[in-house]
């Protein structure tokens, strides 16, 4: 009888081991996974507070300062579907790995340009246009990953809130990070993006481990058949969270560059006193999207009514914007601004993670993420032109966007009662 409880003690101490084993390497892993989006945020965000001092030093405009961000984004959109396609049929890993090389190949290619060329602009834009790629097959097929690596759907939400946390996390960290690097050499932000892609490739190469089981690959043509069949079933709230996604990182950049521009040409704030200035709204969306994800867990009721009121608080903040351009006002409605952003992000991941079959999630969520790098990739160059030609108006453009991300919501995300938390 004692040797039956020995064993049985054994046993369970075992199951116990191995539970503990098994939560420290998921943790291990979902850190491995935050660190691309970071990554990816930092190679793009990181410019956002230099643009002025690479107009001066390469002489350029303000439209062509905002390109240097916006490429990055073209490319990105034009091949974010294709790495979806080719994660869904190879791999997360065998796309993510050679993705995060060629974004560090892409920064050296840009930091040798501007540090060695006397015309240096259209080889740094080429070098962004490298990373682009490289972004391309990173970040966005980070949220397929998740949802193959974990099976709960609170489990998926969480991890989803932690990935997008350090999305966040990284615009934080990039205005603060990309003045002091500039203020050693201007153009050192470009090198630190080889160093910080090394970081990660190392990470998610050894501690992310992949369910082991596989599909066999679709033909392409069932597999079109099949997406076409998604879309018929699940196309409007799917496109609803497409144009949301797109709206509110296009407010979010938008307002990026308004913010960096008059802290720079009216109030003559630059350097890393800028940085922290912009980190404080950026640091409102970092703490909404972590504890949003923590709330929304099953939830999605829940979720569309927080995307619903996150939309309406950014509107808001938006138009009230217009009423005074003082320095802490600015940063006080920005702020607001931040919190509504970071309130809506999470929910949208999850929504369109849980909501899609496991064989198709990389190319839905793919174009998802392009989606949202067209809102990347306007929102410089857009506010670029609207401050030169249209004054006051442009908040009231940046706030019909918002108000159209809540009707979006209101009118097309439709979730079953069921589908509230238990």
């Amino acid at each position: 009888m004692d040797h039956v409880e020995e064993l049985k003690s054994f046993k369970i101490s075992k199951a116990v081991k191995k539970k503990r084993h098994d939560t420290h390497n998921k943790k291990w892993a979902i850190l491995s996974m935050a660190s691309i989006p970071l990554i990816m945020t930092l190679g793009n965000s990181m410019f956002i507070p230099v643009l002025t001092q690479m107009q001066e030093r390469l002489n350029i405009s303000s439209f062509q300062s905002s390109m240097i961000i916006t490429v990055y984004s073209i490319v990105a959109i034009i091949l974010i579907p294709l790495a979806g396609y080719l994660s869904d049929h190879i791999g997360r890993k065998k796309v993510i790995i050679p993705s995060l090389i060629i974004t560090g190949l892409g920064g050296l290619v840009s930091g040798w340009a501007a540090w060695k060329l006397a015309d240096a602009y259209w080889v740094i834009l080429m070098g962004r246009a490298l990373q682009g790629v490289g972004a391309a097959g990173a970040s966005p097929i980070v949220m397929p990953l998740v949802g193959d690596m974990f099976k709960s759907e609170e489990e998926v939400s969480s991890t989803l809130g932690i990935i997008e946390t350090s999305n966040t996390f990284g615009k934080v960290l990039s205005p603060i990070l990309g003045s002091i690097i500039a203020g050693i050499v201007w153009f050192l932000p470009f090198f630190a993006i080889p160093v910080f892609c090394l970081i990660s490739t190392v990470l998610v190469w050894f501690l992310v481990k992949t369910p082991n089981k596989r599909e066999k690959p679709i033909p392409f043509k069932q597999f079109f058949k099949n997406i076409k069949k998604t879309f018929a079933h699940n196309g409007k709230w799917l496109n609803a969270i497409f144009l949301i996604g797109a709206i509110m990182m296009f407010v979010l950049f938008g307002v990026l560059f308004y913010l960096t521009e008059t802290l720079e040409t009216q109030y003559h704030i630059d350097g890393v006193k800028k940085g922290l200035y912009l980190a404080i709204p950026l640091g409102a969306l970092c703490l909404t999207s972590y504890f949003t994800g923590r709330l929304i867990k099953e939830n999605k009721v829940l979720m569309k009514w927080i995307i619903f009121s996150g939309s309406v608080l950014l509107s808001l903040s938006v138009a009230v914007l217009s009423f005074s351009n003082r320095q802490w006002f600015l940063i006080a409605l920005f702020l607001f601004c931040g919190i509504g952003i970071g309130a809506v992000l999470p929910c949208l991941d999850a929504l369109i993670t849980s909501g899609i079959e496991k064989e198709h999630r990389g190319t839905i969520t793919s174009i998802y993420n392009s989606m949202r790098f067209i809102g990347v990739a306007a929102g410089p160059p857009v506010l670029a032109i609207l401050m030169g030609h249209t004054g006051k108006l442009l908040f009231y453009i940046l706030c019909g966007f918002s108000v159209l991300s809540a009707l979006l919501t209101f009118m097309a995300i439709k979730p079953d009662e069921k589908d509230t938390a238990k």
